[in-house]
Parts: C-alpha cells; sequence; structure tokens
C-alpha cells in the first residue's frame, strides 16, 4: 500500500486503539455514551472507507469538475450517514474496564436514588418514574459493560441523561485491576503508528504528488 493511503487508513485507527489501550490498562472504569462510542469507532473507521468504498466507487465526472473539494460532499455524507446512526440508535450507555459483578451494585445505588419503584428482573432493571428501562450486557473481550434500552415503552432521554451523570460520580472512587488485554491494543496500535512512520520516511519525494493525485489537483 503507497504511504499517503497507509497514513489515512490507519492513522485513525492506531490513535483509537492507542486510546482504548489505555483506558483498558487503567486502574479507573470510563463511562461514555452510545452515541459517543459510536462515533469514535466511524472516526477510527473512517480511513478505511477514504481509501476503500470511496476512492474505488470515486464520481470520476464530479472529481473532474470540483478538483479537490470532491472530497468534501464525500466525507459530509459520510459524516451525516454515521451521525444519523447514531441518534437513531437505542440509548445506551458503555463502561470500560469493568465486569458486571462490579458494576451491578453501583446501578442499584444509583437506581435506588433516582426512583425508589426500580424493579429488577434479571439483568433488566426498570425505572418507570424516571422512564428508563435498560439491561446489562456484558463484552468480555472488550472488558465492558453495556447499559442498552429495552422494552417497547418509551424511553425517555432526561431520565438517561440522570442516570448518566448519577452513575460518573458513582464511579469516580472505584478502582480496578488494569486489564491484560490492554497490552494488545497498546501494541497494535504502537505497530501500525510505526508503519506508517516508516512507509513515510521511505519515500518523503513522492509524498507531495502522490497528495496531489489523490486529492485530484491538476
Amino acid at each position: 500500500m503507497p504511504p499517503l493511503h497507509l497514513l489515512i487508513a490507519l492513522g485513525p485507527l492506531s490513535v483509537y486503539l492507542l486510546l482504548i489501550g489505555r483506558i483498558n490498562f487503567s486502574r479507573r472504569p470510563f463511562l461514555t455514551t452510545g452515541t459517543r462510542d459510536t462515533l469514535a469507532l466511524a472516526l477510527a473507521s473512517a480511513g478505511l472507507v477514504v481509501v476503500g468504498p470511496m476512492e474505488l466507487f470515486m464520481p470520476e465526472a464530479a472529481a473532474g469538475f470540483l478538483g479537490p473539494w470532491v472530497w468534501v460532499p464525500l466525507l459530509g455524507l459520510y459524516s451525516f450517514c454515521t451521525l444519523l446512526i447514531a441518534l437513531l440508535m437505542k440509548p445506551r450507555l458503555v463502561v470500560y474496564n469493568i465486569t458486571t459483578d462490579q458494576l451491578r451494585p453501583l446501578v442499584e445505588t444509583v437506581a435506588s436514588q433516582l426512583d425508589t419503584d426500580r424493579r429488577w428482573a434479571g439483568t433488566s432493571l426498570l425505572m418507570p418514574n424516571v422512564g428508563v428501562q435498560l439491561s446489562l450486557e456484558a463484552f468480555p473481550s472488550m472488558h465492558n459493560v453495556q447499559l442498552i434500552a429495552t422494552g417497547g415503552a418509551q424511553q425517555d432521554l432526561g431520565g438517561w441523561r440522570k442516570l448518566d451523570l448519577a452513575l460518573r460520580e458513582a464511579l469516580k472512587p472505584v478502582r480496578v485491576e488494569p486489564n491484560p488485554r490492554g497490552v494488545s491494543f497498546l501494541f497494535f496500535g504502537v505497530a501500525m503508528a510505526a508503519m506508517v512512520i516508516y512507509g513515510l520516511t521511505q519515500q518523503p519525494a513522492q509524498l507531495t504528488q502522490a497528495i496531489r493525485q489523490f486529492l485530484r489537483m491538476p
């Protein structure tokens, strides 16, 4: 793969893997919303989309007319589709670097503060007074637990926001053992970054020309 394509494809992905590795290697849990988690993954995959489907199916007529500006509508379309998917997904909270057994007591404490009528059914939790119904789903491969909206009842986004803020406070004093899997994320992130840097240093003279060709500049 040409160095420029390697940079575009693996640059964002290497940063994402380094970030995930750092989170998994931390002694503190990390909470984020499902929307942010999806957007981060989409940003990490953006380079692969650019050098893959976008370049492969590039509308050459439009590229000839717009020149380098042809990338603006293409990237705009990718961003719009990603944002639309993220917004249409069910409400979700993701807690990295924690197990279900560690998280459930914290969720119960927070739920008891927000809704005295909360009810558990296995790993599912109903908080009728705040309009939240969720299920705890563990993903051992990523060492995280997700709180995912379930049921046919209407979910209250305001209730999810309250749950988000309260759970963040409850997680602050929590300390956990670092996840050994974080080493693999860090290794692949560093390896990809090294490949990109090595490729760029091997052919610096051709880089400018490659950029002009990629951007469809005359």
